[in-house]
């Protein structure tokens, strides 16, 4: 089981790994061994999640979630296999618990009458700027 948070743990049966060939340095060896990991974690049909952090962590992917609502993470940064395995899972780690974390409520405010009237203050002298800027009127009699 990994613990995500609190009340979220998810068994490690629920996430696939693949291994492929991963491009960047590596030397001779780049081309034999299959360092990149692709983690993939069915979001749609996973019993871990609660409904609500689901839907968040949906949102949260973007791209990365498939039609079929997997999502994919791609794990290239590293040169081991290894790593790159830690790494794919400290990310998909992070996302949930970003995704566990319930958005605050906005609440509606109205700004305060001090600062309607400095609008309104800088709003006249932008005025009074631009008619002393006007030509004069002569008035002829």
């Amino acid at each position: 089981m990994i613990h995500i948070t609190g009340a979220i743990a998810i068994d490690e049966s629920e996430i696939r790994e693949e291994f492929i060939r991963a491009s960047g340095p590596g030397g001779q060896k780049v081309n034999k061994v299959s360092t990149a990991v692709q983690l993939r974690f069915d979001v749609a049909n996973s019993p871990s999640l609660p409904d609500d952090v689901r839907e968040r962590l949906i949102r949260l992917a973007g791209s990365r979630v498939t039609e079929d609502g997997v999502l994919i993470i791609d794990a290239r940064r590293f040169r081991t296999q290894e790593r790159n395995r830690q790494d794919a899972l400290d990310r998909l780690i992070e996302l949930i618990r970003k995704a566990a974390e319930k958005p605050k409520t906005r609440r509606r405010t109205r700004p305060p009458r001090a600062s309607k009237e400095r609008r309104l203050d800088a709003k006249r002298l932008r005025g009074e700027t631009k008619r002393m800027r006007r030509p004069v009127q002569r008035t002829e009699g």
